[in-house]
């Protein structure tokens, strides 16, 4: 995932349920997401990191606030809220334990869990849903390409 952050400009600014000069995306493929919510005729409303949920992180035992990825509300009515993440911050960490790598992977992780817990718990009682988007997610849905080229395929040596 490229890691770059900008302003998005909004196109159909009747669809956007919030501050139309401070949505801001924090990568590639948020920006893609903010593209294709803006886009999809499907999507009645949409809004970037304007749901604010708090949450406890276990670590330093304190309550802090989640801004939201997106909140989505479909022509059918149902709202989801979604989260962008890469696959690999959605699994534990793995590695030797002792590095400081794994320790922050594995507080990075902690709490994530802790966000998303709250965020599924948000969601349930207002009868929305709680979604994270991977890049797994993202190429199923057709809002980005799969940049991985296929292998070749080796020649064995006889």
């Amino acid at each position: 995932m490229s890691t770059y952050k900008g302003k998005y400009t909004v196109k159909n600014k009747s669809k956007y349920k919030g501050d139309l000069g401070n949505v801001t995306y924090r990568s590639s493929w948020e920006k893609a997401a903010m593209r294709w919510c803006d886009a999809n005729p499907k999507v009645e409303y949409w809004s970037s990191e304007e749901t604010v949920i708090p949450y406890y992180y276990e670590y330093d035992k304190r309550y802090h606030k989640y801004y939201i990825d997106l909140k989505i509300k479909y022509n059918t009515g149902k709202v989801v809220l979604v989260e962008i993440k890469p696959n690999y911050q959605t699994e534990p960490p793995t590695g030797s334990r002792r590095t400081k790598k794994f320790i922050r992977e594995a507080l990075e992780y902690v709490k994530n869990m802790n966000k998303w817990e709250a965020a599924d718990t948000y969601a349930k009682d207002r009868n929305w849903d709680f979604q994270i988007w991977t890049e797994e997610t993202l190429i199923k849905m057709g809002i980005i390409k799969n940049r991985l080229k296929p292998l070749k395929k080796i020649k064995k040596r006889l």
